[in-house]
């Protein structure tokens, strides 16, 4: 086996912006665009890592100036396969106390993930492999139940998921009404589902402690997978904890954290099951491989939080991952019309592919229609 370096050459950063077909609403935030990075790491032996990260909207400029700017100087010039040692020489650019720290986190993320691509193609082995191997396919649920019902009514949404896309469940929006009504909310579509579809729901961080352990009690006996942030931001590892011991319902968490020790604080206190660490808003898949070896120590199960691109890989690489997330294909037009070669699903699960490194065929024509002037 060769140890010669894959020399990083140069790293091509490209914004593009779609605009979405009508408003999704949560409980207290709203989206009218997607946006994401798309990077290329160009090698000396010809291999192209391609990857893209984050939905970033109203940063997304500040974003690709960190990469242009303070990113590619640094790893130019550096091993690809030394891929821990990139990490290390990309972290501080997430230094400035000035400036919103998942800013150079969505960089460093979206730059690590092309890096990984790039040995993976380099190997030879498709990612999820590469990073473990414990399954082949992963099961996948859309994120859905918008307030203002702007892909119909919950039970023509819930039959769009399962009929037509083949999905295996929905995590349905709550937390942006009183808990009697989003119960309601929660029972329609676990009718239209039927026992076999999983349900999750996520508050966004919509509700006090007393509305979520309320919400809990109205809807136990319904099969809920999971609770996502049920409770507000300020004190949450406590009132994730209140919820988790008193709802009956378990708990999702980890998506608005920065870091691996952010996680493990939330593993700590017994304020989770099932950890959603976000690779592409928290420094991507070698920061997403830590914390799921940290959760592995406190039998935390590992979801990631939406960007199918990367968490298909990363959720299937390990025992204890749980579900990809997509949203409907008007929600996120870029899984649906960027990936060229994404597979239909079977059976509620998307079979990965054996291509090398993360193994998707990128549109380019898709790309350059949707490319940001910078």
């Amino acid at each position: 086996m060769s140890l010669t370096p894959l020399k990083i050459v140069d790293v091509e950063a490209i914004p593009i912006r779609a605009p979405l077909a009508r408003e999704f609403k949560g409980s207290y935030y709203r989206m009218t665009h997607r946006a994401t990075i798309v990077v290329r790491l160009i090698t000396d032996q010809g291999l192209v890592g391609e990857a893209y990260a984050g939905d970033e909207d109203a940063t997304a400029a500040e974003i690709l100036a960190v990469i242009r700017k303070e990113v590619t100087p640094v790893v130019v010039g550096m091993d690809a396969m030394a891929t821990e040692r990139c990490w290390a020489a990309m972290y501080p650019v997430t230094f400035d106390i000035l400036r919103d720290r998942r800013i150079g986190l969505v960089a460093l993320a979206a730059v690590d993930a092309a890096i990984w691509d790039a040995v993976g193609k380099a190997l030879g082995q498709p990612l999820w492999r590469l990073w473990g191997g414990a399954r082949d396919r992963v099961p996948m649920t859309a994120i859905g139940g918008y307030y203002g019902e702007p892909l119909g009514s919950i039970a023509e949404e819930i039959s769009y998921y399962r009929d037509e896309l083949g999905l295996a469940g929905v995590k349905f929006k709550v937390g942006g009404r009183a808990p009697a009504v989003d119960a309601e909310r929660v029972e329609a579509a676990r009718e239209a589902a039927g026992d076999a579809f999983v349900i999750c729901i996520d508050a966004n961080q919509g509700y006090t402690v007393p509305e979520a352990v309320a919400l809990c009690q109205r809807i136990r006996h319904l099969d809920i997978r999971w609770f996502e942030e049920p409770v507000r931001w300020h004190n949450d590892r406590r009132g994730l904890r209140d919820v988790r011991s008193i709802g009956g319902i378990p708990v999702a968490a980890g998506q608005t954290e920065l870091t691996p020790s952010g996680c493990r604080d939330l593993m700590e206190t017994g304020s989770i099951d099932v950890c959603n660490f976000d690779a592409s808003w928290s420094g991507g898949p070698t920061a997403w491989r830590r914390t799921a070896a940290v959760a592995t120590t406190y039998d935390v199960e590992m979801g990631h939080h939406e960007e199918p691109q990367v968490s298909t890989h990363l959720v299937a690489s390990v025992p204890h991952g749980t579900f990809a997330e997509c949203f409907h294909p008007d929600r996120d037009p870029f899984w649906w019309s960027l990936v060229r070669n994404r597979p239909r699903l079977v059976d509620g699960h998307l079979a990965l592919p054996t291509g090398p490194g993360f193994g998707w065929d990128l549109d380019w024509d898709y790309i350059h229609r949707h490319r940001l002037d910078t």
